[in-house]
């Protein structure tokens, strides 16, 4: 058996959304986490095999790895005893890129356990298990990576809501160029949380922009309404405060620029930032010029995805 889960892409968003704001973010299937489950010798117990990160755990009570805290919570969730198995997990996903690879691979891991078992966990359910997890990689994480990895909908969040599933009007082209740095979203999220206790009026005022901005573009695509060239401004505003917040970085400002130079509508940090990935908004023609801008700009990697209309 195998299971899957797609890695996400944060449109706008990000940082507020742990003040109570609103965030936007779509699922990213190019990049995927996947779990293969098979039986294991009778008496060996479960081990998790992470082969992109050279890791093997055996579980056991005391294990506070991520991966084996994802498998302790299913087998507590389905009151089951640890089985003689074997988890392999492998991702495609870049770790530290604001891409959710946290969320994705412990969901993808906790679908591929619970099927073991016979059982499927409704999406609410498992959001929530993917939550108790994503504490562990980020402290206080904002809750928007497991919501759309497990839901797999473009999704508009409200921490301490329910997340709402979008109908999107307006096609999107938008690349995502990797930095080829890791960045620590723990960190990113404790400095502004530093910032916002320093000067709460200050950031609050900031914070509450980046709501309004995505309020903005949520109307727009919903309503089909809005330009893309007008979409594409709207995010070089979010990237603006984000700059202004600190989370960014010289290598994601040279990616922005890069792309922005190149013919791109609107391109700002996806994520935690301080390394990780920018998406830029393109379009069919000027895609592959962008592409190649963000190549010369160091990019390390570089994926195109299209966000199509999607209705309920």
């Amino acid at each position: 058996m195998t299971s899957r889960a797609p890695a996400k892409i944060i449109l706008c968003g990000e940082h507020a959304v742990v003040y109570g704001q609103p965030a936007l973010a779509v699922p990213f299937g190019a990049l995927t986490a996947d779990v293969t489950a098979s039986a294991g010798i009778p008496g060996s117990g479960l081990a998790i095999i992470a082969h992109d990160i050279n890791q093997s755990i055996r579980l056991a009570p005391e294990e506070r790895n991520g991966l084996a805290y994802a498998a302790q919570l299913i087998l507590r969730e389905l009151d089951k005893p640890i089985p003689d198995m074997i988890l392999e997990v492998r991702s495609s996903i870049p770790i530290g890129g604001g891409l959710g690879s946290g969320a994705a691979v412990t969901a993808a891991l906790m679908r591929e356990l619970a099927a073991w078992f016979g059982h499927t966990f409704s999406a609410e359910t498992l959001n929530s298990l993917v939550y108790q997890v994503e504490t562990i990689y980020h402290g206080t994480p904002s809750g928007i990576d497991n919501t759309v990895i497990v839901y797999e909908r473009p999704v508009y969040f409200v921490r301490g809501t329910a997340p709402i599933t979008l109908s999107i009007q307006t096609a999107l082209t938008l690349l995502v160029a990797d930095s080829g740095l890791s960045g620590s979203t723990r960190e990113a999220v404790a400095d502004v949380h530093r910032q916002f206790d320093a000067d709460p009026a200050h950031i609050q005022s900031m914070l509450t922009q980046i709501g309004k901005l995505v309020d903005m573009v949520r109307t727009g695509l919903e309503h089909g309404d809005m330009s893309v060239t007008d979409l594409g401004q709207l995010l070089n505003d979010n990237h603006a405060i984000l700059r202004e917040l600190g989370v960014s970085s010289p290598e994601l400002e040279q990616l922005v620029s890069a792309a922005r130079n190149a013919g791109a509508l609107g391109a700002k940090l996806s994520g935690g930032g301080r390394g990780g990935n920018i998406i830029a908004l393109v379009t069919s023609t000027t895609a592959e010029h962008v592409a190649n801008a963000l190549q010369r700009a160091g990019a390390a990697h570089i994926w195109q995805t299209e966000l199509e209309p999607i209705s309920d």
